[in-house]
């Protein structure tokens, strides 16, 4: 992609920017107007929440954007099938946003998060954008700041804040249910499936320069191209990024917490060297005001033995215990024969994170997860990982937004772009 083609959109957009606003105003402040929606990224994830919309109703998937051009003709096919209207397909994400559009889902990879989501903010459109919120601190922060001079909609993709269990368990904590809260414990242990890690070319359908986009341009393999990112450093930035972040997220919004102040964190690439570039093994203290948080994840290992257990939050108080997941949650009282209580609280979380969306693209109103809570729970973990990758404790000076006396930790609060790229934070 070459610069003059991007600042040729870029101009040819901008005369119709004020226009366009003050139609989608319009369309936004009719109830029973079908919304029109583009999605950037239709891999995977971006399908799932465009599937959402169509479930939820009053949506067109108008338009979708992909750097593969597989990806872009399947995702047609299907949505044509499921709506009976072919969206129209871009490739360049600047050319969709010039469409007449209401809102935008950004499916893209936590690299490209920034960009999509500035770019879409300037053209008057509510976003829903899925986690993390950005790749590094930094972006974070100028994604909050042109969020809030948008006056615009953008909900981030923390489905488990519609938890029915986890929504129960803040009730029962609050209450009293466990006594005194000391301490929680997350984890999420699986067995991580891994490609060939061999650089090779691309698919001839898949434009990796453009994939790689701001960040760094790697050697393109199975292991780092579509799905399996997320293990990768310069995309994914690991596990606890990618899927354990719904754990912290979800841990902040039941108890009410911000940022921690500090953050220790140990482990590395025991089993997977040499197939990926996070840790296969990984624990992060974070030391929040009111309490401590422990994480653990564990990509490999056989059978565990109490393998009900390996994907969720422990809440422990020193009058009982609770294990929750976003679908069920069970107290475990204190005494040797107390009969464990469990709750199942089912529930669509994706499907009602859409519709929360949706309603507040109609009604103007602020959604569940907005773009500062998202930030809180996105730097969170991305503090965490600078603590592991420079081997030493991270302290957060949350009003300045620094990390204090650790220039190694404080330089890795921003990643530069790769040209021609620009990164959006200016300070």
């Amino acid at each position: 992609m070459k610069t003059d083609r991007r600042a040729f959109l870029g101009t040819a957009a901008a005369g119709a920017v004020a226009l366009s606003q003050a139609a989608r105003g319009a369309r936004a402040a009719e109830p029973q107007q079908t919304l029109k929606v583009g999605v950037i990224g239709v891999g995977w994830y971006g399908m799932v929440d465009a599937k959402a919309a169509l479930k939820v109703g009053g949506t067109e998937i108008a338009a979708i954007c992909d750097v593969d051009s597989d990806h872009l003709a399947k995702s047609a096919d299907e949505l044509e099938k499921l709506q009976g209207k072919r969206p129209t397909t871009f490739k360049l994400y600047e050319e969709m946003l010039a469409e007449p559009l209401d809102a935008v889902i950004i499916g893209s990879p936590p690299h490209w998060h920034a960009l999509h989501l500035i770019a879409a903010l300037d053209r008057g459109l509510d976003v829903y954008c899925e986690k993390p919120l950005s790749y590094d601190v930094r972006e974070g922060r100028a994604m909050v700041d042109a969020v809030k001079k948008s006056n615009r909609v953008v909900q981030i993709g923390f489905q488990r804040r519609q938890s029915r269990s986890f929504a129960e368990v803040k009730d029962f904590i609050a209450s009293g249910g466990i006594g005194n809260l000391v301490q929680v414990d997350a984890q999420i242990h699986y067995r991580a499936g891994t490609k060939d890690p061999t650089p090779q070319d691309p698919p001839p359908s898949l434009d990796w320069d453009l994939w790689c986009g701001p960040g760094p341009k790697i050697p393109y393999s199975p292991q780092v191209g579509h799905h399996n990112w997320r293990l990768e450093k310069t995309s994914g930035h690991g596990h606890l990024v990618d899927w354990g972040i719904h754990w912290i997220d979800s841990i902040r919004m039941m108890l009410g917490l911000g940022v921690p102040r500090q953050f220790t964190a140990a482990g590395g690439i025991y089993l997977y060297q040499g197939k990926i570039t996070t840790p296969d093994t990984l624990t992060v203290h974070f030391e929040f005001d009111k309490l401590p948080v422990v994480w653990r994840h564990r990509l490999w290992g056989s059978t565990e033995y109490a393998p009900e257990t390996n994907n969720g939050i422990f809440l422990y108080g020193d009058g009982g215990t609770v294990f929750a997941n976003d679908r069920q949650w069970t107290f475990i009282p204190p005494g040797k024969d107390a009969k464990r209580q469990q709750h199942d609280a089912p529930a669509e979380l994706g499907t009602l994170h859409m519709e929360n969306f949706l309603e507040c693209v109609r009604t103007r109103k602020q959604p569940d997860c907005p773009a500062e809570e998202a930030f809180r729970t996105t730097s969170t973990v991305q503090l965490a990982m600078i603590a592991q990758e420079t081997s030493s404790v991270v302290n957060w000076d949350a009003a300045a937004e620094q990390i204090p006396d650790n220039p190694a930790a404080a330089t890795l609060l921003k990643r530069e772009y790769r040209e021609p790229w620009k990164h959006p934070f200016q300070g």
